[in-house]
């Protein structure tokens, strides 16, 4: 990196930083609303379902147990539940999850797509080189990524057994190390490899002082920035700036179901009467939320190098053009026509 790239890098690090200053400083704080806590599902359901798992696994070979894989793959999950739920800084809480049932169960096993999208990223990421990342820093962005993935499963799960500003700090952690992340991979593909790699570090450490800030001062205004920075930005970039690699309108794919999971949650509670009370809008939100790393997983599958490195709205444009040219061919050609029977018909 030449003297003037560097100068520019720090230059853009300070403006950034000026402008979060200045937005502290001229906007007042923004408190934990205490009805976030409150959701529209409260079901206890499942009763007993641990102890049916058990006796599932020990039916012999059969079709009926084929079907049964699933509660096999989620016994060791809610045990982890259990444990939490043990945890719990609410005792009434303490025995709900074996005696009646998981606290509200919806908003909780919805997390678990989660776990399963998390550990499968991070198996393929260091497994022969599946996802064909081209740098270490690339390799750690990812990790990071999908680490944080697998960790929402049982933070969010923790959160939504007994909901509270305690339990919050759990289910925020580990997502605000998957946004900054994300934020990371997106310097390394689209800006700089090197100032990418560089920032993951202090970028994740922004991320969890930003929750420190929340937890110690009863402030949401930084986590506010490092969760909707990188909403705005990774979108913007997606479609501008030029990709390394192909498949990029999965990132589009990706914002798009993170918005729609945002939509869920503010309408938690009409969908759940929409739904007349079959499920909500936040288990809802966990569902489509989880399709984020499904799509970041099959683009980092499927892509390779880009040859031609075209931004999406350059693509876009070369297609617009296409489609006003062949139509305005067409539309001449349909003027001949018409002139050429008209003459026709006079003759």
């Amino acid at each position: 990196m030449d003297d003037g790239s560097r100068k520019k890098k720090w230059v853009a690090w300070a403006v950034a930083a000026a402008i979060f200053v200045v937005l502290m400083l001229v906007t007042p704080a923004i408190p934990q609303d205490e009805a976030y806590h409150h959701f529209a599902d409260h079901r206890t359901l499942f009763l007993g379902i641990m102890r049916s798992a058990r006796a599932a696994r020990s039916l012999p070979a059969s079709p009926l147990r084929c079907l049964l894989w699933p509660l096999f793959c989620c016994e060791p999950y809610l045990h982890a539940i259990t444990l939490m739920n043990l945890m719990s800084p609410d005792p009434p809480h303490s025995l709900f999850v074996t005696s009646a049932g998981i606290p509200n169960t919806l908003n909780v096993i919805s997390n678990i797509p989660f776990f399963f999208v998390g550990v499968t990223g991070l198996i393929l990421c260091h497994y022969k080189d599946y996802f064909r990342l081209s740098s270490q820093g690339e390799l750690w962005s990812w990790t990071l990524f999908f680490a944080g993935v697998t960790a929402v499963a049982f933070g969010s799960s923790y959160y939504h057994l007994n909901p509270n500003d305690a339990t919050l700090i759990w289910d925020r952690l580990p997502m605000t190390i998957a946004f900054t992340s994300i934020m990371a991979i997106f310097i390394i593909e689209r800006v700089d490899e090197r100032a990418g790699a560089k920032s993951l570090a202090p970028l994740a450490i922004a991320g969890v002082l930003s929750i420190m800030y929340w937890s110690f001062f009863d402030d949401l205004r930084p986590y506010a920035v490092v969760q909707f920075v990188p909403c705005i930005a990774i979108p913007v970039m997606a479609i501008v700036i030029p990709p390394m690699y192909t498949h990029s309108s999965y990132w589009l794919w990706a914002a798009g179901f993170y918005l729609l999971a945002k939509v869920e949650e503010a309408a938690d509670k009409p969908i759940y009467r929409w739904t007349h009370q079959i499920v909500s809008g936040h288990t809802l939100k966990h569902l489509c939320a989880a399709m984020v790393p499904v799509f970041l997983a099959l683009m980092l599958a499927k892509r390779t190098i880009e040859p031609e490195r075209v931004s999406l709205f350059q693509k876009w444009k070369i297609s617009w053009v296409t489609v006003r040219e062949r139509r305005s061919k067409d539309r001449n050609t349909v003027d001949v026509d018409c002139n050429y029977a008209v003459v026709s018909n006079t003759l």
